[in-house]
């Protein structure tokens, strides 16, 4: 027989656990000796160490309870369950190892090829560092969240930079990042963005605007946290577009 202290140390858990084994109706508690000192046998070191396996695996504590009043066949059963649980899981955490060593050698994201040979004709085309970053940062978030629908967004990007009339657009939104939201170029730069949209697309076919839909809301918010300019040059956007 031996303490409760000489327990944890031989199954690797601290007394304060057993505690809660005991609390929660796991591990039954053991008659007192003499001194009042609990005293505890092979049988309840055994058991503690199915708890703490089944616990280590990430089983709930009251579905441990559970099974320690089942069957052998039920118990064998959960075991199996717990078993694919627990390999799905590595499987999981080895994704996100590799994904943790891409990121520590400088890979964010893997990105089509043609859209990194994108990102590289933005700078020649005098696009700021800042702006190219954003763009990166952007495709990178698409590409994970929409892979369905990136591509064909990135194509629309694509052949409208292609334009050089449409490319001098983005070239001034590049460019107002750092102008007062109340400069008089703002309200310029939205009106003739306004008629470029509603001339490339059609007054049926203009893109979409609605805050609630995800990507949307994902690209232009995050274009307007980096710039109160930004902001309101949108704001006037939306607003000339709706009208």
């Amino acid at each position: 027989m031996i303490t409760i202290g000489q327990l944890a140390r031989y199954v690797g858990v601290s007394t304060k656990t057993i505690r809660v084994y005991h609390d929660k109706g796991l591990l039954p508690e053991p008659d007192r000796d003499a001194s009042g000192y609990r005293r505890y046998g092979a049988n309840d070191a055994i058991d503690l160490i199915k708890i703490r396996t089944l616990a280590e695996a990430g089983v709930p504590l009251a579905r441990i309870r559970d099974l320690r009043s089942a069957g052998n066949d039920e118990f064998q059963q959960a075991l199996h369950e717990i078993d694919k649980e627990l390999t799905a899981r590595i499987r999981g955490l080895q994704a996100t190892q590799g994904r943790l060593r891409q990121l520590a050698a400088g890979h964010l994201a893997p990105l089509p090829a043609e859209v990194a040979a994108h990102l590289e004709h933005l700078a020649g085309w005098g696009f700021t560092p800042r702006w190219v970053d954003l763009q990166r940062d952007l495709w990178i978030l698409l590409f994970a969240t929409h892979p369905d629908r990136a591509l064909a967004l990135f194509h629309d990007q694509a052949e409208t930079l292609a334009d050089p009339a449409l490319r001098q657009l983005f070239l001034d939104y590049d460019h107002a990042h750092d102008l007062d939201a109340d400069d008089p170029r703002i309200d310029d730069l939205a009106r003739r963005i306004t008629a470029a949209t509603r001339e490339r697309y059609g007054p049926d076919d203009l893109p979409e605007l609605d805050t609630a839909s995800e990507i949307p809301a994902l690209i232009q918010g995050t274009v307007n946290a980096s710039s109160p300019a930004w902001r309101r040059l949108d704001t006037l956007i939306r607003a000339q577009l709706e009208a």
